[in-house]
């Protein structure tokens, strides 16, 4: 599977590639977000080696990572990525996703999760599409239960954080495509009284 160009509500996705290098080490400069350790934006030195990752992961079908592009500046402001993708049923789930802190709080991330829902559940036919969190991070949680998606459950003592000591509790979200419409409509509306 490939990574299509998805844009719409002043941003743009586009597939992940060195060329957003640069622009991703300003991001990620911007609220030092590598030293929140239960996220997963990468510190400014370490910004080409987590695109390097994500593109051998695509390689082996396991995520479609895209830089988030501000239309207005046409630079990269963060990433998001498909993952887990299981294509014998066909699922998947959003994640690997930061923002610059200048667009925490804005609409990016409501506008980024309706293009990839969007495509995940009319192109790509998904009938689910999953999120998952660390437990401590109350603030992408919220956002989560925001979109519309559903609480699954807690993987407890689940995963290594990204400093690679210590674990993680992960929280487990999910959107059935029965429930796009009403979330569709609900984006559709949060995003069009932003514009």
């Amino acid at each position: 599977m490939h990574a299509p160009v998805l844009r719409g509500y002043g941003v743009r996705l586009e597939p992940l590639n060195l060329e957003h290098a640069e622009d991703l080490k300003t991001a990620c400069s911007d609220g030092n977000l590598g030293d929140i350790f239960y996220t997963s934006a990468p510190y400014p030195h370490t910004v080409e080696a987590y695109i390097e990752k994500a593109l051998e992961q695509q390689a082996k079908g396991e995520r479609i990572p895209f830089a988030v592009i501000d239309e207005q500046t046409n630079r990269a402001i963060g990433s998001t990525s498909y993952h887990d993708i299981k294509p014998e049923i066909p699922r998947l789930e959003i994640g690997y996703t930061w923002y610059a802190q200048s667009f925490q709080g804005t609409h990016v991330n409501r506008a980024c999760k309706y293009l990839l829902l969007q495509h995940a559940f009319e192109t790509l036919n998904a009938p689910v599409v999953a999120f998952r969190t660390d437990h401590l991070n109350l603030r992408s949680q919220a956002a989560i239960q925001a979109l519309g998606a559903k609480l699954d459950g807690i993987l407890r003592c689940h995963t290594l954080r990204k400093d690679g000591k210590t674990v993680r509790d992960t929280v487990m979200f999910s959107i059935l495509q029965s429930e796009w419409p009403e979330v569709k409509h609900k984006l559709e509306s949060f995003l069009e009284a932003r514009n």
